[in-house]
């Protein structure tokens, strides 16, 4: 939101009949008109999807709240400001002095432009602090005026690690600043749910050219702060490549965190578009990388590919819980679910899966207990999330001082949660009647599970989920 601007360019919304809808009513209660200020088209309907998110309200599509827009601002004028990449903008429009929305842009804009771009706070600072200078890999979140680290001594242990022929000191840094830069408009654009600006993006960024005469002129700023035929070079050197590799994963978890804040909240509005989105990803990439040496795109692609992932699960994950929630509201499908779990032969079952599983009786018994116990209580969501957070906290709680042995044990507790479903199948067998809410309750349960397991693997590796999911 901009400042400024004393009078209204336009009929003024206070003049207009009482508001006859709550969306109407919401334009008016956190927008004004004035002059020489403007706002993203973009932002606005994200605003509007949030607000809808939190009335619990069905959105409509951009083109119909554009147009609902305009009903209530009339003469309100669209321009494009900038060049390039830029927006279209609402000219004359402002957020009010008192509305909320203005402390959610202040965090949009401190969390997109004005501060390191990356979060860590999960990422422990191994070898992340230094630059790419002379060869080293470096964490994407310094400031933008740090200088590079001297590594010098690095250099000499590392004879490999020199500088490529044709390649200065300045084309490094070059490269990096471009980088970072680069990562922070992905960054905004998704943040302003921008989806298919990032393939333009990395087209940019990328020198992608299906003429290289006719598109070269698109790319001359980027030419002289570093020469394509330099890209191309540092593309096919290693610090350059891990360092790359560090600033994507840093990058894409950051988007996830920002897409997907929890996984089990509602986020009816843009799940589809996630999914949509992330089936674009790597098609997307690969077209803008088609003349990039193959060692920069199997990195890029490695990474892409995991957020990718990471994105569908989610959201598949969060229409469980949405699914989920719905059987865990409901007191008579939960008192049936208790029938049938009671006529359960658990000794039966821990008998078979001990063979395979050698998990404790008494860690079983105990299971089994908590389970009944929390489905009597008819518990919500999130109690039901808490307590699958203490099954893992209380498995790994002998690993997490061994971070080389953890990995290993929660993978381990995955294939032994995944092997007691055979309480399924004696739902199955005995034809019970809540065995499509067990079934699709046991689906989130185990995907929330393997979400909570590839968190603690990465806390206890300093490192990523999105890290660990590449590998």
């Amino acid at each position: 939101a901009g400042g400024g601007g004393g009078g209204q360019s336009y009929s003024s919304p206070n003049s207009r009949a009482p508001p006859a809808t709550p969306q109407v009513q919401w334009l008016c209660d956190n927008y004004e008109g004035a002059e020489g200020v403007s706002l993203p088209r973009c932002t606005l309907y994200y605003h509007y999807l949030l607000h809808c998110q939190e009335q619990k309200l069905e959105p409509v599509n951009a083109a119909s709240f554009g147009k609902l827009i305009r009903s209530v601002f009339m003469g309100l004028r669209t321009r494009r400001l900038g060049t390039g990449n830029s927006k279209y903008h609402y000219y004359g429009l402002r957020i009010k002095s008192g509305s909320p929305l203005l402390r959610l842009m202040d965090e949009q804009q401190h969390m997109a432009m004005r501060q390191q771009p990356f979060s860590q706070k999960n990422v422990k600072p191994v070898q992340k602090s230094q630059g790419i200078t002379n060869g080293t890999v470096g964490g994407i979140g310094q400031q933008q005026g740090s200088t590079l680290c001297d590594i010098s001594a690095q250099v000499q242990q590392y004879q490999q690690f020199l500088l490529p022929d044709g390649i200065l000191l300045e084309h490094l840094k070059a490269f990096q600043t471009l980088y970072r830069e680069h990562c922070e408009a992905i960054l905004d654009v998704m943040v302003n749910l921008q989806f298919t600006l990032v393939e333009t993006l990395w087209k940019s960024f990328w020198r992608f050219s299906q003429s290289n005469d006719a598109e070269s002129l698109n790319h001359n700023e980027s030419e002289k702060r570093l020469p394509k035929s330099c890209l191309v070079v540092l593309c096919k050197f290693e610090p350059v490549l891990r360092w790359t590799r560090e600033c994507d994963n840093l990058l894409y978890q950051t988007l996830v965190e920002i897409l997907i804040p929890d996984v089990l909240r509602p986020i009816p509005a843009l799940t589809q578009a996630i999914r949509n989105f992330a089936k674009s990803l790597e098609n997307w990439l690969t077209g803008a990388m088609m003349n990039i040496p193959e060692e920069m795109v199997r990195i890029k692609v490695v990474c892409i590919g995991s957020f990718s992932q990471t994105l569908r699960r989610y959201t598949s994950l969060n229409h469980l819980a949405q699914a989920a929630r719905a059987v865990l509201q409901n007191s008579a499908q939960i008192n049936q679910m208790l029938s049938d779990l009671n006529r359960v032969d658990f000794n039966n079952v821990q008998e078979q899966a001990s063979w395979v599983c050698q998990c404790e009786d008494r860690l079983i018994q105990r299971l089994e207990q908590d389970f009944k116990a929390t489905l009597q209580q008819q518990n919500s969501l999130e109690q039901w999330a808490t307590w699958l957070d203490s099954v893992v906290s209380q498995v790994l709680k002998p690993y997490e001082h061994n971070p080389m042995a953890l990995p290993k044990a929660a993978k381990v507790f995955l294939l032994n949660w995944s092997f007691y479903s055979m309480v399924i199948r004696d739902l199955t067998l005995r034809s019970a009647a809540s065995f499509g809410s067990f079934h699709l309750i046991r689906l989130l349960y185990d995907e929330y599970m393997y979400y909570l397991i590839e968190h603690r693997v990465a806390q206890a590796r300093g490192e990523t989920p999105i890290a660990v999911m590449a590998e």
